[in-house]
């Protein structure tokens, strides 16, 4: 998740993101892999499932400039301590010696068993039926219609796994994101400090309507300071993620996550900051919308989206459970079955 852009999601070696809400194909890699290189990462629960059945085939190959992460989820059977940089040029030179001494791998099945997942399992939203907006596809049109370099901020919770997934992440430094624990209300104040830092670029924070309500008051910050950022807040009238799990695994016990799509009305909320406050509830209406936020450049814009309000995030890996118990949808289960090699 907090690697986005470093390697372009259009590259036919990406196969996604892995971890709890990570593409099927990248989890399964994961568990499947007989190698792992891992740079910089901390084989956080998020990513692994439950650890005593992460990745049971694998050595690991582990590298941090920060020797305490090394080890201290998954045993490293060589641990490197060391700066990304110069880590991968030293790998880099290790391979080429491998290759000019005649040592090449063969990873054609390998490769046949990526894609078949891949064409499989891939990822994928439904319209609702009642003709609402689907919140994947507002995201992934806010992020077809963004300008070359677009960066792109985003709060915590359904909206923040939606934005991870369907927008196209080529370049580094392009995906901001709070990672650990997870901070609701991130997008808007790291959306202003991207701009300040990058003013020629087109920034958009992808905001939940839950997230929106704890710092949408930097947006007065904004326009006072001539930081003309863009928000997209996804209204489903919900903590969104919280309801996923109360829907899921509390039988529709639903404490405390329903909000209400009209109260606060965040168009005159955003105008009495001194925005451009919009809204769009219908698909017809949707890339017009949009178009016309990227078209302001003079202060901030601010979106209303109504989306649907039982949209889930999918694929999933339920908290404590194994990586290999990935649902690609709700009750779909992937059957990855032998391999075509046997």
């Amino acid at each position: 998740l907090m690697a986005l852009g470093a390697f372009p999601d259009s590259h036919e070696l990406h196969v996604g993101m892995p971890g709890m809400h990570g593409a099927v194909t990248a989890v399964t890699a994961l568990q499947k892999a007989d190698l792992i290189v891992a740079l910089g990462a901390r084989f956080d629960d998020r990513v692994t499932g439950r650890l005593d059945s992460f990745a049971p085939y694998a050595k690991i190959v582990h590298a941090d400039i920060d020797p305490a992460e090394i080890g201290k989820n998954r045993a490293a059977d060589v641990p490197i301590v060391g700066d990304a940089r110069e880590v991968i040029a030293d790998l880099v030179q290790a391979v080429q010696k491998e290759h000019s001494d005649g040592h090449t791998g063969d990873y054609s099945a390998w490769w046949k068993d990526l894609n078949r997942w891949r064409e499989t399992y891939p990822l994928g939203y439904e319209q609702p039926d009642n003709g609402s907006l689907s919140p994947q596809q507002v995201i992934e049109r806010v992020g077809q219609l963004a300008p070359e370099g677009t960066i792109f901020a985003a709060g915590v919770g359904q909206h923040q796994m939606w934005a991870a997934h369907y927008i196209q992440y080529e370049k580094p430094a392009t995906w901001l994101n709070s990672g650990g624990a997870g901070t609701m209300g991130y997008a808007v104040p790291a959306a202003m400090g991207a701009k300040a830092g990058a003013p020629d670029q087109t920034v958009w924070a992808i905001d939940g309507d839950g997230c929106f309500q704890m710092t949408n008051q930097e947006l007065t910050t904004c326009a006072l300071n001539n930081i003309p950022i863009k928000v997209a807040i996804i209204n489903n009238g919900a903590l969104g993620m919280v309801r996923q799990w109360q829907t899921l695994f509390y039988n529709q016990r639903y404490s405390n996550t329903r909000l209400h799509t009209r109260v606060p009305d965040f168009v005159k909320i955003a105008e009495a900051m001194g925005c451009i406050g919009l809204r769009c509830e219908s698909v017809a209406d949707l890339d017009a919308v949009i178009d016309k936020a990227n078209s302001i450049n003079d202060r901030p814009v601010v979106i209303d989206f109504i989306v649907h309000e039982d949209a889930m995030v999918w694929p999933m890996v339920a908290a404590g459970t194994s990586n290999d118990e990935i649902m690609a949808a709700r009750d779909v289960r992937p059957d990855f079955g032998p391999s075509e090699d046997g």
